[in-house]
């Protein structure tokens, strides 16, 4: 008969409803029912394998017992993808009258983080494990670890466009960035996914959230580059200077740091300004054009003494600083004197020995 019902094209809302108690009722009398291994995997499929994993609301009204936590390590244990999904679904689900099914879910941390070990990730699967990410949270996955949360976070590699609630991933990604290996473990993409977030966001940041000087050090120091540059962004759009201890000296430092690596930095941080500026209706702070310029300005000085690294700067401010020193591109900076021959010195054998690489272009 559940066979038959699985072939049902048009189910009722009260079928998800009977097939999720009865979910309960065999969880708590398997060790008297021999097919039960079987009937669980069948009742989850009734319920749940119809409904699109898009919609987080659901017209069925689930009611979750303690019972149905035996689901977690049967379904985990010998389920594979598509029960799991099923399993989800369940208690990620919201109806007018339930809440998701928080409590349940915060006993699958330990097997979501593995998970892609086990079974190949389908879409459906994928979408209903970020749903079950944004409503644990991260202190929900403390007992695995952020070494594993993040493992997690890349196996999933989550976009805007998958998210129900954004405002939540802020949060989740912002606690994960406070952690300790944070900064180092978080690979690039989380932290442009954050820039999206707080481009969009961060008038829901929540309260307790402050400006962490320490992850501006370690990326500083670890010559992060890349990292540091959408943590300026992140910076200025969610503490602007004088605000969480923050001043315009400390910007200011570490963004001669960030230009005399990335040139090009300033263009896009402008641009992030812009749209943020536009997405809140705000003005972009007048600080930041100002320490922009003087950050890039003394970045540039600082180059001018080591004379193979002018060419870069020079060629690439016309990409990244032009917007800071009145959107018209600086002269290309020469030296006085024009660049001596490349005339690699010798050993005592006669060989040459390369104190510079002959490419190196001067101006």
């Amino acid at each position: 008969m559940l066979r038959d019902l699985i072939k049902l094209e048009n189910r009722p809302r009260c079928l998800t409803e009977i097939a999720y108690e009865w979910c309960s009722v065999i969880c708590e009398n398997r060790q008297g029912c021999e097919d039960w291994e079987s009937l669980l995997p069948i009742s989850l499929e009734i319920g749940f394998r119809h409904l699109d994993p898009r919609r987080m609301y659901i017209q069925a009204e689930l009611t979750h017992t303690g019972h149905h936590q035996g689901l977690v390590d049967i379904v985990f244990g010998v389920g594979g993808s598509e029960e799991i999904a099923d399993l989800l679904h369940a208690w990620t689900a919201k109806g007018f009258s339930h809440a998701p099914a928080h409590t349940l879910l915060s006993t699958c941390t330990s097997h979501l983080v593995g998970l892609h070990h086990l079974v190949p990730f389908s879409s459906r699967l994928r979408r209903l494990v970020i749903r079950s990410v944004e409503l644990i949270g991260y202190e929900g996955f403390d007992s695995v670890g952020v070494e594993g949360f993040i493992e997690l976070l890349e196996n999933l590699h989550v976009t805007v466009e998958d998210m129900d609630n954004d405002s939540r991933w802020v949060n989740i990604l912002l606690d994960t960035l406070q952690s300790s290996d944070g900064p180092q473990h978080l690979s690039h993409w989380c932290w442009e996914l954050l820039v999206e977030l707080a481009i969009s966001v961060s008038r829901w940041l929540r309260p307790d959230f402050a400006y962490n000087s320490q992850i501006t050090t370690f990326l500083t120091e670890a010559q992060e580059w890349s990292k540091l540059e959408c943590w300026m962004g992140i910076v200025w759009m969610l503490w602007p200077p004088r605000a969480g201890g923050l001043t315009e000296e400390d910007l200011g430092r570490t963004m001669k740091s960030l230009f005399r690596q990335r040139p090009g930095a300033g263009q896009k941080l402008e641009q992030w300004m812009e749209r943020w500026s536009q997405t809140h209706g705000k003005d972009v702070p007048g600080s930041f054009q100002r320490i922009c310029k003087k950050a890039y300005e003394a970045a540039q000085k600082d180059a001018l003494r080591v004379p193979f690294r002018v060419h870069r700067i020079c060629s690439e401010s016309h990409a990244g600083f032009y917007f800071i020193l009145g959107r018209f591109p600086p002269p290309i900076m020469e030296l006085k004197t024009p660049p001596l021959p490349y005339r690699p010195e010798t050993t005592s054998s006669g060989n040459p020995c390369h104190i510079m690489s002959p490419n190196v272009q001067m101006v």
